[in-house]
């Protein structure tokens, strides 16, 4: 399997020519939103605040500024809990499915061509998983999702991590050190991938190698998807 050559750069990577190869890594951990599927979290924002009558930079204040969200990922909260909890925090009277359709509109698809690559990947490396995410969307990305090879997303990778079902969240060091353990993983020949910065520092925080993915459809570019 063949990939592009990496280079630290502030413990981050960039890509050098792509022509260049080294000797791979020999495990890869993918985030799941931003990463593999397309994502825009402007939607729900947007969707959430004509709800509620408020400004879109108000929503976002209270998107970031309120528990409940990072709750919902670590399982704290059952799917009526945090229901109830956007109607208190919105102070608005909506339906269990307007909240559903407003929280999943930021999920939008994974490209066949994604797919492709982990396809290919996984038969040549072992990879993982690794998402900050709840019942909820997990549940509307599982009913978007149209196999390319397998039945499941899940089974794309060795073993799926999801932060609401292990109960914990990135970018805590908890939640990589279990993916590390689990399957014996060396750290410094691991490559985890994910768009969210501190998300990068608390994998870099545990040894692993990291790669800021600032584009999903960088994918393309950071692996040789055809000498693979």
């Amino acid at each position: 399997m063949g990939t592009f050559k990496l280079r630290p750069i502030f413990g981050l990577f960039y890509n050098r020519r792509m022509s260049e190869k080294i000797n791979t890594y020999e495990a890869y951990i993918f985030d799941l939103g931003g990463v593999i599927i397309n994502l825009d979290i402007g939607r729900t924002i947007k969707q959430l605040a004509n709800h509620a009558g408020l400004d879109p930079e108000t929503m976002v204040e209270l998107y970031w500024g309120d528990t409940l969200f990072h709750a919902y990922e670590r399982g704290e909260v059952t799917d009526t809990d945090f229901r109830n909890g956007i109607r208190d925090l919105l102070k608005v009277s909506l339906s269990d499915q307007q909240i559903d359709e407003a929280w999943n509109a930021m999920i939008l698809d994974i490209p066949r061509e994604r797919l492709n690559l982990l396809y290919q990947l996984k038969a040549e490396s072992p990879i993982f998983l690794l998402s900050n995410t709840n019942n909820i969307h997990l549940k509307k990305v599982n009913e978007a999702f149209e196999p390319a090879h397998y039945q499941s997303l899940d089974d794309y990778f060795v073993e799926a991590y999801y932060s609401h079902q292990v109960g914990m969240r990135k970018p805590g060091a908890v939640i990589y050190e279990k993916v590390l353990e689990d399957h014996q993983l060396d750290p410094s020949k691991t490559l985890f991938l994910d768009d969210n910065l501190d998300n990068l520092k608390g994998a870099q925080a545990v040894g692993l190698q990291t790669y800021q993915v600032t584009n999903p459809n960088l994918l393309k570019e950071i692996f040789d998807a055809e000498k693979i």
